[in-house]
């Protein structure tokens, strides 16, 4: 059974976070992950630019973040930590022209994808990216399960 913990900083709890476990459960289990224990914050462009400087040299805000960790504890596995600038995911939702929802689902997936080991290869942005292809077809099934 995986876990998923969700905080806040800098942002209210939203009123969906029960939903948006049970999206992230649908994600591990299309995936096969089991005994993950994971942990997701949600946060403002000011957190998020803090932790893309500190830990990416980056002074500039972003939409995700993952920081693997790939530990086990015991018959836990620790797979790393996901943020989201919930700012951010506004206004990449409104230039993508989809829901803030969708793009925070979209976001997520990317996120467990990292976690998961995977990765950009040169072709980052291209429709063609393998990384992003299966983020979409992850996506479509998880919603499609709901």
């Amino acid at each position: 059974m995986n876990t998923v913990t969700i905080t806040v900083e800098s942002v209210p709890l939203p009123p969906w976070t029960h939903e948006i476990k049970a999206f992230i459960q649908r994600v591990l289990a299309i995936l096969g992950k089991d005994n993950w224990d994971l942990s997701v914050l949600f946060c403002d462009d000011a957190s998020i630019r803090a932790l893309n400087g500190r830990f990416r040299s980056k002074d500039e805000a972003t939409d995700v973040l993952s920081f693997a960790l790939g530990e086990w504890d015991g018959d836990r596995y620790l797979p790393g930590d996901i943020a989201v600038s919930l700012e951010t995911v506004k206004v990449n939702a409104a230039y993508f022209g989809v829901s803030e929802h969708e793009e925070i689902r979209r976001l997520l997936v990317h996120g467990i994808l990292h976690l998961d080991g995977m990765d950009h290869v040169e072709t980052l942005g291209s429709e063609n990216e393998p990384m992003l292809l299966l983020q979409e077809k992850i996506l479509e099934t998880a919603s499609l399960t709901h």
